[in-house]
């Protein structure tokens, strides 16, 4: 298969978000997703599963720091708090 899918598998995808989205913007995302991996990887839509994992801005660190207690994210935290 020289690294690439064979048409017609189903992909599995894993999306990991900061809890507070909401489920508009759920569905959004997981449309656009969805249809993206019909156009390049060749998927049926129908195929196309995938997985939403909440984390907490205490569960996930960038360049070794929380994000919860990161001030260049404090502004997007406090607003997905606010959803």
């Amino acid at each position: 298969m020289n690294g690439q899918q064979e048409r017609g598998t189903m992909p599995n995808i894993t999306v990991e978000l900061l809890a507070g989205r909401s489920l508009e913007q759920r569905k959004a995302f997981a449309r656009a997703v969805a249809d993206s991996a019909v156009e390049i990887l060749g998927a049926r839509l129908q195929d196309v599963r995938m997985v939403f994992t909440e984390i907490t801005a205490d569960d996930v660190a960038n360049g070794g720091v929380l994000a919860s207690e990161d001030a260049s994210r404090a502004g997007v935290v406090a607003a997905l708090k606010r959803h």
